[in-house]
């Protein structure tokens, strides 16, 4: 509590994030966590993402781009 008051830091939740949520990390973003799926960004195929293995290691099994994580 940084004013002493008994308000605490603005934004709230866990980290001060206010809830981004979508995992245990949030988002997209690395480690984002064991479930999803990666994502082709030309042709929107989706695959099952594997644990341990980034999406944009990935590739498009139709057209090989690069996955991405969703």
């Amino acid at each position: 509590m940084p004013r002493g008051n008994g308000t605490g830091p603005i934004g709230g939740g866990l980290g001060g994030k206010g809830g981004a949520g979508g995992g245990r990390m949030g988002g997209n973003r690395p480690g984002a966590g064991a479930g999803g799926y990666c994502v082709c960004p030309s042709c929107g195929t989706r695959i099952p993402h594997k644990r341990g293995i980034p999406c944009y290691q990935e590739t498009c099994p139709k057209c090989g781009t690069k996955m991405v994580r969703k």
